[in-house]
């Protein structure tokens, strides 16, 4: 299996490619680097690309377009598979596919904002898409609201789909992290400890949190922690440092860390504004289930796809707006029995819900490579 990432730099790109293997396939990897320093394994470097920068991207795929099939070549033994990550990944592996009469998977785990609307660029990249889609075998979707609020909404291709949950492998994890107290957090009678975690892009949470913590001082602390978007928030370093209950602790090893990050909060943030009423809505973002796992209570927004699992799940924190009142009411709320309730309603959920086991990564592989359960894969049309 040939996997083709947009950012060689993202974690998630090897969580997948650990689970395609765990799964049974043979997997090698190309794509574009965004970042710096040394890779976790040999990958085939196509070019560098820039966050933000879609028309540098473009260029970029352009460029490596015509040299793709030398670029890559074709793998020993077998009939060949492409996973194609995102768009701009999927234009590649159609030419690959296209060279090699392989089958063409189409992993969709993020819609850019230059997909949705009714301008002009919106309805040309769709277009674009929906002539790739077409060459597609399977379509691979992070969350059902994918499916439901852009796939179908759109009216792209009725390409079968398969969900699958931006959930971690499993690994061994503290049997009852919910018993491991924050130092000085809520239920020590100290502020209420919020953490966020991972890639840090949004905005809207960098002001709410500094804005709800200065009205409030000594009253919560946020532990930040991962990759800030410096060319989304350019001035995020300045405004944690100007503000004594926010604290920046740099990036963490993965997943070395996670129970030893996790263990330091009382609740964890997963509200996302990036691209509000768009893809921040329609996540289930890795954080969530990572989160759960290590016993962190969930703040989520209310009438987004999280906020609609974790009431399901009757685990987090729901915050009823958009605002910094919102904000600042539910985690006030929150009092040292209510955490204690969500916390063992957190380690009650069965570790299937939070987790990817062996089973589950082989069905992947198996879908991908077009020998999964076809009652598995649903249509479009169908779900």
């Amino acid at each position: 299996m040939t996997y083709l990432a947009h950012d060689l730099d993202d974690p998630s790109i090897w969580r997948r490619v650990r689970m395609l293997r765990q799964g049974g396939a043979q997997v090698r990897v190309a794509g574009f680097r965004r970042g710096q320093g040394a890779l976790p394994e040999p990958a085939t470097v196509l070019g560098r690309t820039s966050n933000g920068r879609m028309i540098q991207r473009v260029r970029a795929i352009a460029e490596a377009w015509p040299r793709i099939a030398r670029l890559v070549p074709p793998q020993d033994g077998g009939p060949e598979v492409i996973l194609a990550r995102n768009l701009e990944m999927l234009a590649l592996g159609g030419r690959l596919a296209r060279a090699r009469g392989a089958r063409l998977v189409y992993e969709l785990l993020d819609i850019h904002g230059m997909m949705l609307g009714q301008g002009m660029p919106a309805r040309i990249l769709r277009r674009v898409e929906a002539g790739l889609m077409a060459r597609t075998s399977l379509v691979v979707l992070s969350s059902p609201a994918f499916q439901t609020r852009y796939l179908r909404h759109f009216k792209q291709p009725d390409v079968p789909v398969l969900l699958v949950e931006n959930k971690p492998f499993a690994r061994p994890v503290p049997s009852s992290p919910q018993a491991v107290p924050a130092p000085g957090g809520a239920e020590q009678g100290g502020p209420l400890i919020v953490g966020w975690f991972g890639m840090l892009r949004c905005r809207w949470s960098l002001q709410v949190l500094d804005q709800v913590t200065r009205a409030q001082p000594g009253r919560f602390r946020v532990i930040l922690r991962g990759r800030p978007a410096l060319d989304v928030m350019e001035d995020f370093h300045a405004v944690v440092d100007a503000n004594p209950d926010l604290s920046f602790m740099g990036a963490y090893d993965w997943p070395d860390d996670l129970p030893k990050i996790y263990a330091q909060l009382d609740v964890a943030w997963l509200i996302d504004r990036y691209q509000a009423g768009q893809n921040s809505d329609w996540l289930l973002p890795n954080r969530l289930y990572e989160g759960c796992l290590n016993g962190a209570v969930p703040v989520v927004l209310d009438r987004t796809e999280v906020a609609r699992r974790v009431v399901a799940w009757g685990c987090g924190v729901t915050v009823a707006a958009p605002d910094a009142a919102a904000v600042a009411a539910a985690l006030s709320a929150i009092d040292p029995a209510g955490l204690a309730a969500r916390r063992a309603a957190v380690a009650a959920l069965p570790r299937a819900t939070l987790e990817m086991d062996e089973a589950e990564c082989r069905h992947l592989t198996a879908a991908i490579c077009g020998a999964g359960d076809a009652a598995s894969v649903a249509s479009p049309a169908a779900a």
